[in-house]
């Protein structure tokens, strides 16, 4: 019996480690460094063609879902820049109509299409969104809620952050869809990074993750369903309009 309690403390200690490391790799606080800009631009107010989205070019927008109905687009300053924007898109009929737009911070170090542990950027590309959890209670989402304390940033953390995880939107990037945001497992492998989320800001970049103010994260909460197929599509402008070359056949290549 007591080997038996010695090794559920060793599981235990395992498992809460674990998590910590999610919770470092999504919103530890910065090292001292120069100022951020200013907060990013807002996105194009008007799309040249309603059906499809602002500044997204064709090799992006080939990788959302057709059923897709809800799109979260996060739209980079720059590659090396950790200011952004977020705007919240959704779908009627064969047309893009803008549900809200909100100043965010993403990666301190910007946006990188290889994301690797400890880089500092953002993966850019287009992601689910399938789970959502934080401290708060749930404000009224359809998504599946994980509500818990295990979310609470560690105590030497500063207070510009102890509120980050209060609501947090899984980024469905090296994660197991389905699980609580804070599931730590990694599908392809803890190099690869994880526990990328869409969280409350805290007024500067972040270690990989999306920050936006409590009320975006509210809107974005009540207002995504996973009956419309959310995704985010998030980098920097650069490589969102991007248009990539000409397919050849074939359908469009699967989400992440």
């Amino acid at each position: 019996m007591q080997i038996d309690t010695v090794r559920r403390g060793r599981v235990a200690a395992a498992a809460l480690g674990t998590f910590l490391a999610t919770l470092s790799a999504c919103g530890s606080p910065a090292p001292t460094h120069g100022p951020q800009g200013a907060h990013g631009r807002s996105a194009s107010t008007a799309a040249a063609d309603p059906a499809r989205i602002p500044g997204i070019g064709d090799r992006l927008y080939r990788r959302i879902p057709a059923g897709s109905r809800q799109v979260v687009a996060v739209y980079g300053e720059r590659r090396d820049s950790a200011v952004s924007r977020v705007v919240l898109y959704t779908r009627q009929g064969a047309h893009w109509r803008t549900v809200g737009a909100w100043p965010a911070h993403n990666g301190r170090r910007g946006w990188t299409a290889h994301h690797h542990e400890g880089d500092q950027r953002s993966p850019s590309g287009v992601f689910t969104l399938t789970d959502a959890g934080g401290v708060l209670a749930d404000p009224g989402t359809r998504l599946p809620y994980d509500q818990a304390r295990a979310y609470a940033p560690p105590a030497e953390w500063d207070e510009a952050h102890q509120h980050d995880f209060d609501y947090v939107i899984a980024i469905d990037y090296n994660r197991v869809k389905g699980t609580p945001p804070r599931d730590a497992t990694r599908p392809w492998g803890t190099d690869r990074g994880g526990g990328i989320w869409l969280h409350m800001d805290h007024g500067s970049g972040t270690s990989a993750c999306v920050s936006v103010s409590r009320k975006a994260m509210e809107v974005l909460l009540r207002t995504l369903d996973p009956a419309g197929r959310p995704v985010v599509v998030m980098g920097d402008r650069a490589a969102l309009a991007d248009q990539g070359r000409p397919r050849t056949g074939g359908g469009p290549p699967p989400s992440r």
